[in-house]
């Protein structure tokens, strides 16, 4: 009797998904049916198998090692996909039965202050929750990015013009008032008053990259044809301007205890210097639905002290 084809459908169970991760993890077939406690050839079977229903090379037969097609490799990525949102699917099930979120990402703005949002992040854990919490590092455009993306649940430090979302709700942490610095050493340092654009865009600027994943991302304040160096976070700038490294904008809140302390230069510039509000961000429609989780960091950021401190806390202490 004739073996019936198998679909699509029958091979890409998520364990077959999982069995093509766990082969791009080890590298070889070999390594991966050890690690699957499988003989090799029930493993190159299952592969096989998933190749005949595809009618597609998944792998490249005349390497040694377990290297991928490009079709292989646009499986094994929307195969990750898939995997996360069977995760997903399930973690709100779990949401469903228990009133917590079994895991809630926070996306948070290298503007934001790490030492405050550990403290809350100490605070929650304290009341023993199911709860997994993840922090993701983002700026400018990527934070609210991961909230509409999906990837976060809440996003703290955004502007408002980005949170004009239907699905999205928004209320503002405060205004962030930004100074033009350089280091005692720069060259701009004891430049005449105020700076031109012509005489700043001679000089390097140090940016921070946005870390949005689609579409351009945001920037502010460099001029055309500016040396740039582009750094991760806010604090990279910070510390790079402090070096000498270049000039820029900064928060005035991160600034000041350097500017005090003699280390950074405030220099007035042609340009009005920005002011910028900043917001978090969630989604989800009546609060009667949100997870525990989610209501629990809604309620603490109801508090002035607490949304203040988010913006104006950059001080570590323990």
């Amino acid at each position: 009797m004739a073996e019936t084809m198998q679909t699509a459908r029958d091979v890409l169970t998520p364990d077959a998904l999982a069995m093509l991760q766990a082969i791009a993890a080890a590298g070889s077939f070999a390594a991966a049916a050890r690690a699957m406690g499988m003989v090799p050839s029930a493993l190159t079977y299952r592969v096989r198998q998933i190749e005949d229903a595809l009618d597609v090379l998944l792998y490249d037969r005349s390497s040694r090692q377990a290297k991928l097609t490009e079709a292989g490799a646009e499986l094994l990525r929307e195969g990750g996909r898939l995997l996360n949102d069977i995760d997903a699917v399930a973690n709100r099930v779990k949401r469903v039965a228990t009133g917590w979120e079994p895991q809630f990402t926070i996306a948070i703005d290298t503007i934001i202050s790490r030492a405050t949002v550990m403290e809350l992040c100490e605070s929650f854990f304290s009341q023993s929750p199911p709860t997994r919490i993840r922090l993701r590092d983002e700026t400018l455009a990527g934070t609210l990015e991961a909230l509409t993306s999906g990837q976060a649940d809440i996003a703290i430090g955004v502007t408002p013009d980005g949170a004009n979302n239907t699905d999205v709700h928004s209320k503002p942490l405060g205004t962030v008032s930004f100074v033009y610095a350089v280091a005692p050493h720069h060259p701009l340092a004891g430049a005449p008053e105020p700076l031109s654009d012509a005489l700043i865009q001679q000089h390097r600027a140090v940016a921070v990259a946005d870390s949005v994943q689609r579409g351009r991302g945001l920037s502010f304040g460099l001029l055309s044809g500016q040396d740039v160096f582009t750094v991760g976070s806010m604090q990279a700038k910070l510390d790079a301007q402090l070096r000498g490294l270049g000039g820029g904008n900064l928060p005035r809140c991160m600034a000041d205890p350097y500017i005090e302390a003699g280390h950074l230069v405030v220099k007035k510039t042609e340009r009005l210097q920005r002011q910028v509000s900043i917001h978090y961000a969630w989604r989800g429609g009546k609060s009667s639905t949100h997870g525990r989780a989610l209501q629990w960091w809604l309620k603490q950021l109801e508090s002035p002290t607490t949304r203040a401190a988010l913006l104006e806390q950059h001080r570590r202490h323990f």
